[in-house]
């Protein structure tokens, strides 16, 4: 295990992390506790660091077992946790980005997490309504009473990332330090905007979906290679020829398919600083997952795999990057100038 810096709270986290929505039967599917012991104690014993949770994941049972299974090892986890989902569907002021809303979480996460902070505040996505200079205001107030050390923004359009992070320098407050995605080979619309947003404000970039919910692996093709419908997860033409390529790729890298779609994310950290998160049911499949961190896909595959799974940036990506249009801001000089 390698670690990377989590942006500008230059906290040192493991180069995958732990996701725990698994962690709990609520929702009446997910781990038991002595399970998600197992999958904790394999994370650690690896050198993972790095755990994600939410207030709101099996019905706050993942924040319950994370809390007894941190006992005695807390001090060594970089511990994640979201706020904004509503915990009282008939309460308007259950859910959402406001002060309200976040405070209670927080001190509920606290409670059922049996820790005196959270190492990595989320935004767990936007609510479309709490204006952003807000959000940020009282997350730093949570960050200077030490109850939070860092925060990140989540499942939230560019712009509005874009605008805490320019309100808090300005004014001094907890920046921004990482922002959360889905990102895998059959859903890269992360490429357009949010990942060239991150690289230039210095925010790590944490990913989940990386196996689309278990169509890339091919766990919904059927053996004549067609799709097999199952609820949200029924493959389209698009996703079941991606799952083909990437059991082929698999067998071909003597590689099990979920490590080629993790190890093909791994290949894309040139274009951003990159953290997958890693969700299992059991010790025996995150163990699976984690042999994709020793699987160094050929340059061949790579290029295979990225032309396959290429989306269109469009407008203005597509378009400022025109030969003709780039002639027009530089003439003939472009070539020559260093960036």
């Amino acid at each position: 295990m390698k670690y990377r810096i989590l942006g500008s709270s230059a906290l040192r986290v493991s180069e995958v992390a732990l996701g725990t929505m698994t962690f709990g039967e609520r929702w009446g599917w997910g781990a038991a506790l002595d399970e998600s012991r197992l999958m904790l104690d394999l994370f650690v014993d690896r050198g993972g660091n790095f755990v994600d949770t939410a207030s709101n994941y099996t019905d706050g049972e993942s924040e319950e077992q994370l809390g007894e299974l941190l006992v005695g090892r807390r001090d060594r986890i970089v511990l994640a946790t979201k706020y904004t989902l509503t915990s009282r569907p008939d309460d308007p002021n259950a859910g959402g980005n406001h002060r309200k809303n976040l405070v209670q979480t927080v001190e509920q996460s606290l409670r059922r997490l049996r820790t005196d902070r959270i190492d990595l505040l989320w935004m767990h996505m936007w609510d479309g309504i709490t204006p952003i200079d807000d959000v940020v205001r009282a997350m730093d107030d949570l960050v200077a009473a030490g109850k939070v050390l860092a925060i990140g923004i989540s499942d939230t359009p560019a712009w509005v990332v874009s605008r805490a992070s320019a309100i808090t320098e300005l004014r001094g407050w907890a920046r921004p330090s990482a922002i959360q995605l889905p990102y895998s080979l059959s859903s890269r619309d992360a490429e357009r905007e949010l990942l060239p947003m991150a690289t230039s404000l210095g925010m790590a970039v944490l990913m989940w979906g990386i196996l689309d919910g278990g169509v890339l692996t091919g766990k919904y093709i059927d053996k004549a290679g067609g799709p097999r419908r199952y609820g949200e997860h029924s493959p389209d033409e698009r996703h079941a020829r991606l799952a083909a390529l990437v059991r082929e790729t698999a067998a071909a890298c003597d590689a099990a398919p979920a490590q080629v779609c993790i190890a093909w994310v791994l290949a894309q950290r040139k274009r951003a600083n990159l953290v997958p998160i890693l969700g299992a049911r059991t010790a025996a499949q995150l163990a699976d997952n984690l042999a994709a961190l020793d699987l160094a896909l050929p340059p061949v595959v790579l290029a295979s795999l990225d032309d396959a799974s290429a989306i269109k940036l469009g407008f203005p990506s597509s378009f400022l990057a025109d030969d003709e249009v780039v002639h027009l801001i530089f003439g003939t000089t472009r070539d020559l100038i260093a960036d």
